[in-house]
């Protein structure tokens, strides 16, 4: 049956012109300034260039260059690379399922100079000058012959400078930045025998020579990696599996430092990268995230690369024999290195079954999670150190069943009721009735050095010592960014620290506040900086660690709050500095923190709305005895 309106000629159809496809394209392929970054670090590497530099400004607002030495192009391809779908990469339906390049559909750089002003300079070896091109807004501006040096240079400029409602919605500078960092170690991870350069501002991030993976490493990271690296290489008929893993004492509070990569390309894989976290489980407290580095080398036939726009999602044919030989490679490394007995392999040989140790010949097993149940006893790792990592389990088994029912007794004031527990009253000289005039009663008691009691007028209250901390050093420190001069105690002897590029981005972004709360810090090139002074208040003997950790909490905080940085900052510092739970505290030491937390605004919470005393009633309680 033929619609009235095709009778009458009339169509709603039409061909998109195509600056409106290209902006489309552009949403996306070109997702924020790290994506613009990716794409023509892809394009460096596929050129076969051996020395490849990033240039930013503004976080990628202002400008993003990539300049390399690789083949480059003549001016027709020059004028088709921006062309969509044009591409050197694939020719044929079969060249889809043999990619071995970092690019392949030919959309990135129509997308790219659809929203935005790009220059792009290029030469041959063999030719005698090169080009130079100009497209803004998907519209050629200049094309002419131009003197430059062999490779390709691509500056990017005013990124979606024609799209206003996409610029709006881009994060901070300090943000953005992060994901063009995280965006180029990627790249410099995945091709070591390159030599990469990053520069941000006019200030060098990165300066990497070709060197080894475990060198490469050290210099993304830091040098306290150098010795803490462990190395894995299997190889299967199927894939090979290598990589470095690093000590689970470099663990850090946030995300950021576990890559995977297949045949050189980086990818994203929630399942497996819960499975590589979870071995790890035995050595690491909850939500730490340590550092691991895993490269699959597969038949390209064997993994579809072209799932998603981003291609940062693959699929494997067989995605969970994949998984499985992941897992057993990498558990193999951690077990060697803590010199843990393989209980699979021991309780297979005792039970009179046959156990395979060929990777070649594996078998996936059923897909449990490693819970880490075997006794662990302290072994001398690689480094020849000793390693005290109490299992999960056995941390768990610190905390009785008798708190968590206890806790559950406790209730804290209710709104418009009478605070039970102040510093009015409560106090070591109260006397229980009938007892003898003479004799005075102990204020107040620990419980498995994590919790403060202590009996107040009208019942029974419980202290968390941590969370209370936290609270007195959260309002402590949102005060002395408010002062002119915050107090500082100047270190005897100045200590430098080597921060990774994120770390010391993030650095300078926060050093104003942190320089208010009484850090007296200097920043200087080659992402190191001195410490000179630390708040006044705060015990001086691991400055670094109190950096350092402070800057991995605010990074978890920034992804979790909307809080400003202040207090984003203020609520890391405290979290890093207060008390922790399991030290035992002195009866001077808890009626003093008491004391400092009932002179808080509000004592009850600590700066994450969590409670930081329960109180229980003398009704209540004897209620329970009746």
């Amino acid at each position: 049956m033929e619609s009235t309106r095709s009778d009458t000629g009339d169509s709603i159809i039409e061909s998109m012109p195509p600056e409106l496809s290209n902006k489309i394209a552009a949403g996306e392929v070109i997702q924020r300034p790290a994506s613009v970054a990716k794409e023509l670090l892809d394009n460096a590497i596929d050129a076969g260039a051996d020395r490849i530099k990033l240039i930013v400004m503004q976080a990628g607002r202002t400008l993003i260059q990539v300049i390399d030495n690789g083949c480059g192009m003549s001016s027709a391809d020059a004028r088709l690379c921006f062309e969509r779908h044009a591409t050197s990469k694939i020719k044929s339906i079969e060249d889809l399922f043999k990619i071995r390049t970092m690019g392949f559909r030919g959309e990135a750089m129509a997308s790219i100079a659809s929203v935005s002003q790009v220059e792009l300079k290029t030469k041959r070896v063999e030719d005698s000058a090169g080009t130079l091109l100009e497209v803004w807004g998907g519209e050629e501006k200049k094309f002419e012959p131009a003197a430059t040096d062999d490779g390709t240079s691509i500056a990017v400029r005013n990124l979606f400078y024609n799209v206003p409602a996409r610029r709006q919605f881009l994060k901070t500078d300090a943000t953005e930045l992060r994901h063009i960092i995280r965006t180029f170690q990627h790249a410099a991870l995945a091709h070591t025998d390159i030599r990469f350069e990053m520069h941000a501002d006019g200030d060098s991030i990165y300066r990497l020579p070709a060197q080894s993976l475990k060198q490469r490493i050290t210099e993304i990271f830091g040098k306290r990696y150098r010795a803490s690296l462990i190395p894995f290489k299997e190889e299967t008929s199927y894939v090979k599996i290598s990589g470095v893993l690093a000590d689970p004492k470099l663990a850090k509070k946030s995300r950021g430092e576990q890559f995977l990569f297949v045949n050189g390309r980086p990818f994203q894989h929630r399942y497996l990268s819960y499975v590589l976290l979870s071995l790890f489980d035995a050595w690491t407290r909850k939500n730490e995230y340590p550092f691991y580095c895993v490269f699959l080398d597969i038949d390209p036939a064997m993994v579809d690369v072209n799932v998603h726009p981003a291609k940062m999602e693959v699929k494997f044919e067989d995605d969970r024999s994949v998984v499985q030989l992941t897992r057993s490679v990498v558990k193999k490394a951690i077990n060697e290195y803590f010199v843990v007995p393989d209980v699979d392999k021991e309780n297979a040989e005792r039970s009179g079954d046959s156990f395979d140790v060929s990777f070649d010949h594996f078998r996936p097993d059923s897909g449990t999670r490693h819970n880490s149940t075997y006794p662990f006893s302290p072994g001398k790792g690689a480094a020849g150190k000793e390693h005290h990592y109490p299992s999960r389990i056995n941390r768990s088994q610190n905390h009785p069943d008798g708190i968590e029912r206890a806790d559950q007794l406790y209730r804290q004031p209710q709104e418009g009721e009478e605070p039970p527990f102040s510093k009015q009253n409560y106090g070591s000289d109260q006397s229980t009735e009938g007892a003898s005039p003479q004799k005075k009663e102990r204020g107040f008691w620990q419980l498995h050095n994590r919790y403060i009691f202590t009996q107040t007028r009208t019942g029974l209250c419980v202290i968390d010592q941590h969370a209370a901390h936290k609270r007195i050093i959260y309002e402590k420190t949102l005060s002395a960014t408010e002062e002119s001069l915050p107090g500082t105690q100047q270190l005897l002897f100045a200590q430098t620290v080597e921060l990774n590029a994120t770390e010391f981005s993030l650095l300078k972004e926060l050093h104003n506040i942190i320089q208010r709360m009484g850090f007296s810090i200097e920043l200087l090139s080659g992402n190191t900086a001195i410490i000179n002074g630390v708040p006044a208040d705060i015990d001086i003997g691991d400055e670094q660690g109190v950096l350092r950790s402070m800057l991995q909490q605010y990074r978890t905080l920034d992804q979790k709050l909307s809080l400003d940085a202040r207090n984003k900052i203020a609520i890391a510092f405290a979290a890093r500095t207060a008390i922790p739970r399991g030290k035992a505290l002195s009866e001077v030491e808890m009626e003093l923190l008491i004391d400092q937390l009932f002179a808080c605004e509000e004592p009850y919470h600590d700066p994450l709305k969590k409670p930081t005393l329960v109180y229980m009633p003398m009704d209540e309680i004897q209620n329970r005895f009746r």
